[in-house]
């Protein structure tokens, strides 16, 4: 299981071989002590303002748990793991030669055409129940779905060549598609479009937040595969930017979207799980073990069918994760 651990001041350390997380929400309420066996754990997900003792550290490495540090926002900003990465110099040579050549552009257009048919697919679930607004809807998706064969149609390159070419059809994709969710949603959660940080509505904060751990669980993912997080074909190279993460996102979007989606949609969203801040809003200490609790039982509880099995939405991911390793291998 994953520990998410948001409260500011909570103290994590080793007793008896064993993880011991002391938290105290108030000075004036007492102390509650948990103890967690190591191999019950998968990760540890941080906020800053949690301590944590090198033994703790320790016994995560030894028991190959990652522990990730978060921004108030979700946003994952750095991560202990352990030094034995299960990959083989094979996969990572491949993985940089085909970011380098037309091997690339062809992995970039299947993760960004997956995520435009998703987009694509979901307005088409929404038209359902929301016939005031179907024809806004229906205008959206054919858009989406135009500029989704633009980028297939692209002439075979080095992605570099028509990069920008890319980003803007899925930039205009994309207004396309939140344009329609921000329709969708109850009126006092409206939104005129994607925000990033701040979020400037309610709906972003969520969404943004919950982008965060999708991150989490797609780095992971990479590493486990044998991949290298830091080594994309359309995202740039920059220092210390996880490109490849960033990549690969794309197509596992739409179960943050999705999830989110339905908690304002069926009203389970509060106002008072968002603080006001200068220029926007963030998740406050009510609203993200909130968002917590359903994005992780979505992705990692509830089934889905996936290669002709029963799976979770992260393990279909993990999949993928693999198949794509194995696929550079095999070129």
């Amino acid at each position: 299981m994953q520990i998410f651990i948001n409260t500011y001041g909570t103290y994590v350390h080793v007793k008896e071989d064993m993880f011991e997380i002391r938290l105290r929400k108030d000075p004036k309420e007492k102390v509650k002590v948990n103890h967690i066996a190591a191999h019950k754990i998968s990760s540890f997900i941080m906020s800053k303002g949690v301590a944590l003792t090198t033994d703790a550290i320790a016994l995560a490495l030894k028991n190959n748990i990652d522990i990730v540090v978060v921004e108030r926002d979700g946003h994952p900003i750095g991560r202990f793991w352990h030094s034995k990465l299960g990959s083989t110099t094979k996969i990572r040579k491949r993985q940089l030669e085909a970011s380098l050549n037309e091997e690339g552009l062809n992995w970039v257009k299947v993760w960004i055409t997956t995520k435009l048919e998703n987009q694509a697919d979901y307005l088409q679930d929404l038209k359902k129940h929301r016939k005031k607004i179907s024809g806004l809807l229906t205008e959206k998706q054919e858009s989406i779905l135009e500029f989704k064969e633009k980028i297939s149609g692209l002439p075979a390159t080095i992605v570099n060549e028509v990069a920008d070419t890319i980003r803007g059809l899925e930039g205009s994709a994309g207004r396309q598609y939140f344009e329609a969710l921000g329709k969708s949603v109850p009126d006092e959660f409206s939104f005129q479009g994607r925000s990033f940080r701040p979020a400037k509505d309610p709906f972003n904060a969520m969404l943004n937040y919950t982008y965060g751990i999708l991150y989490s669980r797609v780095e992971r993912a990479l590493m486990i595969a044998g991949l290298d997080p830091y080594v994309g074909f359309l995202h740039r190279d920059d220092y210390n930017m996880k490109s490849l993460v960033f990549d690969f996102i794309e197509p596992y979007r739409i179960y943050a979207e999705r999830c989110v989606f339905t908690l304002f949609s069926t009203k389970k969203v509060k106002k008072s799980f968002f603080d006001k801040i200068a220029g926007g809003y963030t998740l406050n200490t009510e609203g993200k073990p909130f968002v917590v609790q359903h994005f992780i039982e979505y992705i990692e509880q509830i089934p889905i069918r996936y290669k002709g099995r029963n799976q979770t939405r992260f393990n279909a991911l993990q999949m993928d994760a693999h198949a794509f390793a194995n696929e550079l291998i095999k070129a």
